[in-house]
């Protein structure tokens, strides 16, 4: 593989094109010596899927019509959806050759289903996409371009609304002194990235493996925040490749309609369960020493967080189950954190010091609290 573990930092602020511009959709003309190489360079993208009907004949489209879609391997892992949208990727794949739908037993969760679909791939590079998302034509072949140009281990597109043209996402740029990511705002260039856009996480395959993968025990939320921590532990690199371009929906549960625009904010007592306890198992797992002090700050914040989404909604179950029972089920993987961090002492070329550099002024919950502002608080369902 191009992109060893062990990587240097040179080449991160190359310009790149305006954030969220117009353009004339053509690829720039200019070829690296590497063109004869790209072409045989294979991307699996894999689609965890479930009950995505309203979304993935768009996704799954857009990946056909990509300008290098003959480097394209496509590999729908359904999870038993209810609502035949197995079925219907079967139908969208079954003439393309290097497409495949995975079909799960049961719903097994994003960590695990992606996983099993890695393990069928046979790409270079693995593209973990959600099936909410469409990419612009030429998106993947300019984010391979853009990887092999800066020797990334990893890296995402530049993420706009499903609709318009406004940025969703440019990555995340560090983590807060909470211990939350600190989100990305500057989407004009190509930069450094400590957390790659969960919706579509380009990665080397090689580095995927030797890094275990997802941690299964997640299950789902704060996947990319853990796995792209472990990449920079390691020595690799993560970048924005700003030219590349892809329009991301949503969290399924935001608007209850299925439209393309977002009506309201909603949440569930088992969504913020695994969002809380799986930013402190990320940080309990990954920090060496120092970085350990901002699990009881987490902690803090999330039981004043816990309180006061009580007294708002009313609702004393959601205390309980989104917050003490996510604590409580830290207490429980005690064992799992600790195997973690002995494996990650086989791996580890950066400790806690070197990670400063992603410390930001930034805060996570004042992004949420601009949320909340615009659409009001968020509908928690009881489940």
């Amino acid at each position: 593989m191009n992109a060893s573990l062990l990587q240097d930092e040179s080449g991160l602020e190359t310009a790149q094109s305006q954030a969220a511009p117009a353009r004339n959709g053509q690829v720039r003309a200019e070829r690296s010596n590497a063109a004869q190489t790209q072409v045989a360079t294979l991307i699996s993208v894999l689609v965890n899927n479930y009950n995505g009907a309203a979304w993935l004949e768009r996704c799954l489209t857009s990946l056909r019509a990509q300008s290098i879609s003959e480097q394209i391997e496509v590999i729908v892992a359904d999870n038993a959806s209810p609502d035949g949208s197995g079925a219907l990727a079967t139908a969208l794949l079954k003439d393309w050759p290097n497409g495949r739908v995975l079909q799960n037993a049961a719903d097994l969760g994003y960590c695990e289903s992606n996983n099993r679909a890695a393990k069928l791939a046979k790409g270079r590079y693995l593209l973990v996409l959600n099936n909410d998302t469409w990419l612009e034509p030429d998106c993947l072949e300019r984010l391979l371009a853009e990887v092999e140009e800066a020797g990334a281990v990893a890296a995402t597109p530049l993420v706009l609304d499903y609709v318009e043209e406004r940025i969703h996402s440019a990555g995340e740029a560090g983590f807060d002194v909470f211990g939350f990511l600190s989100h990305e705002a500057d989407g004009s260039r190509r930069r450094e990235l400590f957390v790659a856009t969960g919706c579509s996480v380009m990665i080397d395959a090689e580095v995927f493996r030797r890094l275990g993968g997802f941690d299964t025990r997640l299950v789902m939320y704060a996947d990319e925040y853990d796995l792209c921590w472990r990449v920079w532990l390691a020595g690799g690199k993560i970048i924005l490749a700003p030219s590349a371009r892809l329009h991301h929906r949503g969290a399924a549960g935001v608007n209850p309609r299925g439209t393309e625009q977002v009506i309201e904010l909603r949440t569930s007592d088992s969504k913020r369960f695994y969002a809380n306890r799986n930013n402190l198992l990320v940080l309990l797992k990954n920090s060496q020493h120092l970085l350990l002090v901002l699990v009881p700050l987490q902690i803090l914040l999330l039981t004043v967080e816990a309180l006061a989404m009580s007294v708002l909604t009313r609702r004393w179950s959601h205390l309980r189950r989104a917050y003490f029972d996510a604590l409580w089920d830290c207490w429980q993987l005690r064992g799992h954190i600790r195997t973690e961090r002995r494996r990650l002492r086989a791996l580890r070329q950066h400790g806690d010091f070197w990670m400063l550099r992603f410390l930001r002024g930034r805060l996570n919950r004042w992004g949420e609290l601009q949320r909340f502002l615009r659409f009001g608080l968020p509908k928690v369902d009881p489940k």
